[in-house]
């Protein structure tokens, strides 16, 4: 049985409107990227414990811890980025969850990335190293315009780092739009390091869609992941509305419209889902 989460900021700056949408849509998990028109690493202590009462209270857990690390350029100072990645392992640990969605940094505009690959991979072992020591699993997503953007690069940064502590999200709009096949092109590139999903569906043209109304081929993905017996989240980020490059909005009846989407694309494929 698969998951569903979601990005509740995509519904609304405000908590109480992102717990009444998704509870409306029967969703209890949460991919934590910001509340109150703030990135979850820029939440204090006192915040982190309001919305943890009212996550409890209201019968929500977290999936991920969904951060911005590793979206700066490879040439910034990774020192002081290291000191962020400090709160990201403390949200994680204060939420229970044992992920936390993390980037492989952003490619100079007009540079191949291949030159940059060994000042990746130092920075990505050593986040990893961290997120081991803290006993959580680092979960590396395909954004456009990093490393990490294409199935062979993503494959070959899990290889290097060989860890059991980063892992693979696939995000077959964000294939879609640095013109790669999702699937079953970019899924077979990580398969063996798969451990979420997100679902954010596009077309070639680079405009987001609802899921299973793009050229993500989420139908065949989500088909393949109940033969392997996939049990793990199904993310909702709709993007429907707006996107940039450390959050998206969808509002919440377009919010609803992605859910809904999923959940048709989910019964079709006789998938159940909790």
């Amino acid at each position: 049985m698969m998951i569903i989460s979601a990005f509740a900021d995509e519904i609304s700056a405000d908590l109480e409107e992102q717990l009444d949408v998704l509870e409306s849509e029967n969703i209890h998990h949460i991919e934590f990227r910001g509340v109150w028109g703030k990135n979850v690493l820029d939440l204090s202590d006192q915040e982190l414990q309001k919305v943890k009462d009212r996550f409890d209270e209201r019968g929500f857990r977290l999936s991920s811890v969904g951060s911005p690390i590793g979206k700066i350029g490879i040439k910034d100072d990774f020192e002081s980025h290291l000191k962020r990645f400090d709160r990201a392992l403390h949200v994680a640990k204060f939420f229970d969850t044992p992920y936390i969605r993390i980037f492989s940094f952003f490619i100079p505009k007009e540079e191949f990335a291949e030159p940059y690959r060994d000042e990746v991979v130092y920075r990505m072992r050593e986040l990893t190293k961290r997120a081991a020591a803290a006993g959580k699993v680092l979960l590396h997503e395909n954004e456009k315009g990093i490393f990490g953007d294409t199935g062979d690069r993503c494959r070959e940064l899990l290889e290097a780092v060989n860890s059991p502590h980063l892992r693979a999200i696939v995000d077959p709009a964000n294939f879609v739009q640095v013109h790669q096949v999702p699937y079953p092109n970019c899924f077979e590139s990580v398969e063996n390091h798969l451990e979420y999903i997100h679902i954010k569906d596009a077309l070639k043209s680079g405009q987001v869609v609802p899921p299973g109304e793009g050229d993500g081929r989420l139908a065949e993905l989500l088909a393949d992941l109940q033969g392997r017996g996939y049990e793990g989240f199904l993310s909702i980020e709709p993007h429907l509305a707006s996107s940039g490059t450390f959050s998206g909005f969808s509002g919440p009846q377009l919010f609803k419209v992605a859910a809904g989407a999923l959940k048709k694309l989910l019964k079709e494929q006789q998938i159940e889902w909790r």
